[in-house]
């Protein structure tokens, strides 16, 4: 039984929030129908079900947020380094990646990554980022839908495909499912909590004074700043409109106000990263602003053209009619809001960029800082498709460093002094550094639920990791030792040997980059051909040894010195081609190694 739980322990949890949720939204509406008969309200009843309804929402979009990102996180990767080859693709690439996945700093994570990688330029980033705007609005839209009665339903049909499914797609997709209930869930039990205020005059006029688009705007930003999630204002602002509380003016308004807010959300986030980061979470505040002060003296002429758009409902009015039509015109308003902002603005992206620069120049290079990750985002350990493709990055970045140090080797090893010696083993430094964090971020991926195939990429790329750093230690510690060596015992290496044992290093080291660059780009094209390499590094040892074996039969003086030291090179080299095999061979699929090998 003990190990039944321990396998379904996520799914139990949720379980356990349902059933502790639903004895507390049956108390809060028994005990508030007894109120509507005195007349009288209880704060502290009504407290409950509405921030028991609230936490209930937030839970709902981030189980669906979380399964959408499992289900299409890679693929949404994909699509964004493909379909961003202009301003224009990017908003729309933004749009639709961040309506599937549901966050918009996941997308702006992936935007900083490619522009640290070089793949898109800060322009085009900005096109990427207006577009995540619109994809957020797909929360107001979802909201907005008169569904709660199927709340529960959908959260049962949900729970059952997570609980007793087998295949990890068909608990995602009731992930999705589950989480889109507990949205409506959430929002039934925060409106029935609300219910008793429609007669609570202070609380009206509170309201009434939200038509003040200045008063509504700060209210917005203060709360979303303070929650740090625009989706919880949007949520709470649609659950008001479903209850007549707001207009649509005021609506708008507030809606305006979660889109500053959100930018408290971006600002935190670019704390201590790198200034890519600091940057596109500069253009995303920069943006959000400027949009709600080119819009705020145009509510009126907004709420008109929504109101033309949306449905609207001829047998109903007063309060009733409000509550029924405010939801979806809100929603719409906040749509046309964002996508209009992003036709304006898009046009001005070469400038934004230029600003965006001028404010967030590039930092002096830390002297005391040997290195650091470059790809390695912490937002996106809860997605770990993504976060795992990161780690790949960061290999080919380690990688850099220990094909530097195979650049370099030969030539200290063979003729240079001391300092060269120790200048390359300090590259070293760099290798252990980085190969620390990437193992760190690794086993911070591992604590996460992991599908079969992730669990897979995961132990490849541990592997990998491993044996880049085995390949630094090897020259760090056996070839610079070598190098030491020669200059102690003045042993000299004729120019013969030198350019034969230059070429075998030069297909070795070739061997090397085409390694990582099979690890970083999954390429399983490179990852062969380093396989099929393993013929020709065996001739070209047995050549080298043949050489070296002549050579002591001829008894040249200093002979027996110099043929150790070149014999022991040449099995370094032969180790650090081991190890570029064995990268390769975990990017070949396990069908095809029989073939490859």
């Amino acid at each position: 039984m003990q190990a039944f739980f321990h396998k379904k322990n996520s799914v139990f949890l949720m379980f356990v929030l349902l059933i502790a949720g639903l004895p507390l939204a049956l108390l809060s509406t028994v005990t508030l129908a007894a109120e509507k008969e005195s007349g009288e309200i209880a704060w502290m009843t009504m407290g409950m079900g509405l921030f028991g309804g609230l936490a209930i929402f937030l839970f709902g979009m981030d189980q669906m947020a979380e399964s959408l990102k499992a289900v299409a996180g890679e693929r949404m990767k994909l699509i964004l380094a493909k379909l961003t080859t202009n301003r224009f693709m990017g908003a729309i690439t933004g749009a639709f990646v961040t309506a599937v996945i549901q966050s918009s700093s996941v997308t702006t994570v992936l935007v900083v990554g490619f522009i640290t990688a070089g793949l898109m330029s800060m322009a085009q980033s900005i096109g990427v980022i207006m577009g995540a705007n619109i994809g957020t609005t797909i929360t107001a839209q979802i909201v907005a839908f008169k569904v709660t009665k199927a709340a529960l339903l959908m959260v049962a049909v949900g729970f059952s495909m997570m609980f007793f499914s087998k295949q990890e797609k068909i608990k995602q997709y009731g992930g999705m499912i589950m989480g889109l209930g507990l949205v409506f869930f959430g929002m039934v039990v925060m409106g029935d909590a609300m219910k008793p205020l429609r007669s609570y005059q202070p609380f009206l006029d509170l309201m009434a004074s939200m038509d003040n688009p200045l008063i509504g705007i700060l209210i917005a930003a203060a709360f979303t700043g303070l929650v740090q999630s625009s989706s919880a204002t949007t949520g709470i602002v649609i659950v008001m409109a479903s209850q007549g509380f707001i207009s649509l003016h005021a609506g708008i308004a507030l809606a305006f106000g979660a889109n500053i807010g959100t930018c408290v959300t971006a600002l935190l986030a670019s704390i201590g990263k790198p200034r890519e980061a600091v940057r596109a979470a500069v253009v995303h505040i920069l943006f959000n602003i400027l949009g709600v002060l080119l819009w705020i003296g145009l509510i009126g002429q907004l709420a008109n053209v929504v109101t033309t758009i949306s449905p609207v409902y001829e047998g109903l009015s007063g309060t009733a009619k409000l509550a029924a039509e405010a939801p979806r015109q809100i929603a719409n308003a906040h749509t046309i809001f964002n996508i209009a902002n992003t036709f304006i603005f898009i046009w001005f992206t070469g400038p934004i960029a230029r600003l965006v620069e001028f404010l967030v120049p590039d930092k002096p290079l830390d002297k005391k800082l040997i290195i650091a990750p470059k790809y390695l985002d912490e937002e996106l350990i809860e997605t770990p498709s993504l976060a795992l493709e990161r780690t790949r990055l960061e290999i080919g970045h380690m990688g850099e460093r220990v094909q530097e140090m195979m650049d370099r080797m030969m030539s200290a090893i063979l003729t240079g002094d001391r300092d060269s010696l120790l200048a390359l083993a300090k590259l070293d430094d760099e290798v252990d550094i980085l190969h620390g964090h990437i193992i760190t971020y690794l086993s911070r991926i591992s604590a996460k639920a992991l599908t079969e195939d992730q669990t897979k990429q995961f132990v490849r790329l541990m592997d990998a990791v491993n044996d880049l750093e085995n390949i630094g230690d090897i020259i760090e510690t056996d070839l610079v030792a070598l190098g030491e060596k020669r200059i102690e015992q003045g042993v000299t290496v004729s120019e013969q040997t030198q350019l034969l044992l230059k070429a075998f290093h030069h297909e070795v080291a070739g061997t090397v980059r085409q390694a990582i660059s099979a690890v970083k780009d999954n390429d399983e094209k490179a990852a062969q051909e380093v396989i099929a390499m393993k013929g020709e590094i065996s001739r070209l040892t047995e050549k080298a040894q043949l050489h070296q074996t002549e050579r002591l039969i001829a008894k040249e003086p200093g002979r027996v010195e110099a043929y150790a030291l070149e014999i022991d090179l040449i099995e370094k080299l032969k180790r650090i081609y081991y190890f570029a095999k064995r990268m390769a061979k975990d990017v070949v699929p396990e069908e095809m190694l029989g073939r490859a090998a």
